[in-house]
């Protein structure tokens, strides 16, 4: 734990994924909740990662494509890091409509760097390096900390993004250098399915998964969560949790080793999709 931030207080990483933050009134329902959250357990602090609103990376990808076929990576890295700086600020800002005492981090701020071997592609990016100094010190002072997913700064310190998904490795990256108790990612779907529940209205909840049954699901096309972000987890022995906004609803909880859960629901190749 770092200097100056009492020995028990816990550090949760919470995301929010574009699914949820589709409108300006999906940020205020997100900002309640985590607002709730706050309140709930005041002596944790919280470290939210945004993904951008809901159809805005492809538009700025359409924007670009209009420009040039062949758009330059790093310029469109940068244009991407628009939506989740936007989602940033707005969060920050309903947050402190509500009392919360909550800063925006940029993605220099929020510390994720990528090595010189590291780039957007299926393997995991294992010389990915957090400096929590910025962090740190806004923990100390404060309750909440915002910061933009799917996307780290490379040695050179250009803004490159971690790929399709790439907030849910956001999430778990800052949750292992922050040594978090826990992850939570906020999907649109309470969690992982027997089948798509927005499909299938009789579609089983499965609240517990191994890291194994995740990664197996994984491998079966569902991408409720990217596999990347589960390898990391399972690596680290980071628990998962996956989640809606609705505090009511039932939620999945990935980890070494849950309750039993039969083998034909946790490896249904039809689980739950959600970006």
């Amino acid at each position: 734990m770092s200097d100056g931030i009492p020995a028990d207080c816990t550090i949760v990483v919470i995301k929010i994924g574009g699914s949820i933050l589709k409108n300006a009134r999906a940020y205020r329902r997100a900002a309640r909740h985590v607002c709730n959250r706050h309140r709930a357990s005041p002596d944790e602090r919280l470290v939210v990662v945004v993904s951008a609103q809901e159809g805005v990376t492809d538009s700025l990808a359409a924007i670009a494509n209009r420009i040039t076929p062949q758009p330059n990576p790093s310029a469109l890295d940068l244009l991407w890091s628009v939506g989740e700086l936007r989602s940033v600020a707005l969060l920050v800002l309903h947050l402190q409509a509500l009392g919360v005492s909550a800063v925006p981090l940029n993605i220099h701020e929020a510390g994720l760097a990528l090595g010189d071997a590291s780039c957007a592609t299926d393997t995991l990016p294992s010389d990915v390096r957090l400096n929590p100094r910025r962090l740190w010190s806004v923990l100390v002072q404060h309750s909440v900390a915002v910061v933009p997913g799917f996307f780290a700064t490379d040695s050179a310190g250009v803004v490159r993004s971690l790929g399709r998904g790439g907030s849910d490795l956001t999430a778990v990256l800052l949750a292992k250098g922050l040594s978090a108790s826990r992850c939570e990612l906020l999907k649109d779907v309470p969690g992982y399915f027997t089948s798509d529940p927005h499909g299938n209205p009789s579609a089983r909840h499965l609240p517990h998964l191994t890291f194994q049954q995740a990664l197996s699901l994984a491998d079966d096309d569902c991408d409720l969560v990217q596999r990347q972000a589960i390898e990391l987890a399972s690596q680290c022995n980071l628990p998962l949790v996956i989640r809606s906004l609705d505090e009511s609803a039932p939620l999945s909880q990935v980890a070494v080793q849950q309750e039993a859960t039969s083998h034909s629901d946790a490896f249904s190749p039809e689980a739950a999709v959600a970006a």
